[in-house]
Parts: C-alpha cells; sequence; structure tokens
C-alpha cells in the first residue's frame, strides 16, 4: 500500500535528494512525479518519449519552456525561470505544498536535477532525484503509462520569498577570475561538460569553445557508474575532497554549457555530505557571449 499523505510530506522520512525505483514504486501514487526528459539536439524528443511511457501518474516539463526562463541577448542557452512562474506552473499541474516531488529523465539525470535545484531554489526540500532513470525504473519492474499526463487538481504550492540555493551571476563571477589573476584563488569554478569541451575542443553547442580562465573540470557523467545509478556516496566524497583539494563546498561554484549539467555536479556534492556550492546559470553559454571576457583553452586550468 502507499505511504500515507502525512508520513510522505515529513522531509525527515522523504529520501531526498535521491531515490530508488523500489522506494518510488511504495509511495505511488502520493508522490508528484515529473519526467525531465529531453534532448539538446530535438528539444521535442523528451515529450516525445514521454507520450511513449512513463512512471504512472507523472508530469512532463519542458527544459526551454518550463525549467527555464526566455532567452535573451547575453542571457545563455537556458537562464534560470522567474521563480513565481515556476511555482504557478508546478501548482497548474498539481503540485501542493510539501508535496514529494521524485525527478527522473532518460539520459544520465542531468535534467532531473535541473528540477530538483530549482525546486530546492524555491525553497521546496522533499525533492529526490530517481537513482539510474526511466532505465533503472523500468529494470525494477515498474509499470508504463503512455499517452498524455493524467490531470490532476491545482495545487496549492507557492515559492518561499527567498531563494534558498546559492548562485552567482557573471559579473560577480568575472569580477572574481579578474581578482584572482596571479595568485591563489578564492573561489574553485567547476566546469561539467566534457573534457573535450572544456579544452576548446569539437565545440557544437556554443559559438566559442574553452573554459573560464581557473575553471576545472568534472564530467558530469563521472558522477555515475555504467549502468547509469550514482556512485556511492563514500566514492563520491572522497573524489569530490581530492577536487575541493581542503577548500570549503561554499567556495565552489559550478557551471557547464548552460547550467543543467551543473546541476548534476551540484547534487553529487549533496550525495557527498559537501552541500553549499553555487550554480553560475548563465554558464559557458553566457560567459562567452562577451568576447571580453577572457577565455582559456586546454587541458589545464
Amino acid at each position: 500500500m502507499p505511504a500515507s499523505a502525512s508520513t510522505l510530506t515529513s522531509t525527515a522520512a522523504f529520501p531526498a535528494p535521491l531515490i530508488r525505483a523500489e522506494s518510488l514504486r511504495r509511495i505511488l501514487p502520493e508522490a508528484f512525479v515529473v519526467d525531465c526528459s529531453h534532448d539538446l539536439a530535438a528539444p521535442e524528443a523528451g515529450a516525445q518519449a514521454f507520450a511513449q511511457g512513463h512512471v504512472p501518474g507523472a508530469v512532463h516539463m519542458h527544459l526551454d519552456r518550463e525549467l527555464s526562463g526566455p532567452v535573451g541577448p547575453g542571457t545563455g542557452r537556458h537562464p534560470l525561470p522567474a521563480r513565481d512562474a515556476l511555482a504557478a506552473r508546478l501548482a497548474a499541474l498539481g503540485l501542493r505544498r510539501g508535496q514529494p516531488v521524485v525527478a527522473y529523465d532518460r539520459n544520465h539525470s542531468p535534467y532531473a536535477a535541473r528540477l530538483w535545484w530549482l525546486l530546492r531554489w524555491l525553497g521546496h526540500e522533499a525533492v529526490a532525484v530517481l537513482d539510474g532513470g526511466w532505465q533503472a525504473w523500468l529494470a525494477a519492474g515498474g509499470e508504463s503509462e503512455s499517452g498524455a499526463a493524467t490531470a490532476r487538481p491545482r495545487g496549492d504550492f507557492t515559492a518561499a520569498a527567498q531563494a534558498a540555493m546559492p548562485s552567482i551571476d557573471v559579473e560577480a563571477l568575472l569580477e572574481q577570475v579578474r581578482g584572482q589573476a596571479g595568485r591563489t584563488p578564492d573561489l574553485l569554478v567547476v566546469d561539467a561538460r566534457s573534457p573535450e569541451r572544456y579544452a576548446g575542443e569539437g565545440e557544437t553547442l556554443d559559438p566559442v569553445g574553452g573554459h573560464i580562465p581557473g575553471a576545472v573540470c568534472r564530467f558530469f557523467r563521472d558522477n555515475l557508474q555504467p549502468d547509469g545509478h550514482f556512485l556511492p556516496r563514500e566514492q563520491l566524497h572522497a573524489q569530490w575532497s581530492r577536487l575541493l583539494a581542503g577548500r570549503d563546498p561554499r567556495q565552489v561554484v559550478s557551471q557547464c554549457g548552460s547550467g543543467v549539467t551543473a546541476c548534476h555536479n551540484l547534487l553529487a556534492l549533496e550525495l557527498a555530505g559537501l552541500g553549499g556550492a553555487r550554480l553560475y546559470p548563465g554558464s559557458w553559454s553566457q560567459w562567452c557571449s562577451d568576447p571580453l571576457r577572457p577565455v582559456a583553452r586546454g587541458t589545464t586550468p
């Protein structure tokens, strides 16, 4: 039998920020499940995959239209949505205050991690990413539902008054990067893109290749096991501790191409017990849009 609503709305009882498929099966239909599947090269592929099969009762949220704000000059490819607009959309889809949310996708969990970060940013604590995504759900014997999402009554979800997850804007980061030239940096910028894109080789998504000067590369897929599940907590802690080299996680800035896979690294840090790092939402796509901002290339920071 599904757990009761009173049990599930206790954040102490909910296994955030990661949940296994077997645990998700036990809390349906009470949990609010969001399929975040997306393909940067084919923007409608995620919605099409959702229609073909999804966790029963799930809704789909589109990266470009719902999990991002409007793109404008110098914003980057996936700017943050307005907090009130995102909260209103979640309420329209049926989300209630305190209701547990489980996010998943079909491509190593970066889009699910984006929703995890956004909900935490709105002040909603009871949110987890489905470990291993859609593939893990099917492998665990989870049922598949096709067609459009089942309509839910409008929820009463609202955003907290203040953003609950830290971020940094491009002006503040640029000031830090310029001020750190020639001395030990105060901030550690961690780039979640592939080593090739970090080095400036084979760039296909943005007009300029390279990375923010001083940034180090931690490819987001390195947080995962070969089957798509996250690495064990102890392994994540050891790997990230080596990368941080004694820094407080609050001195870390996570970025990627457009502020999406950067959330995967932030989730991994949270899983490792090293929470507190900041997101640079504009990421490389915003940074490289101004030729006056410095660019580094190669495999070392």
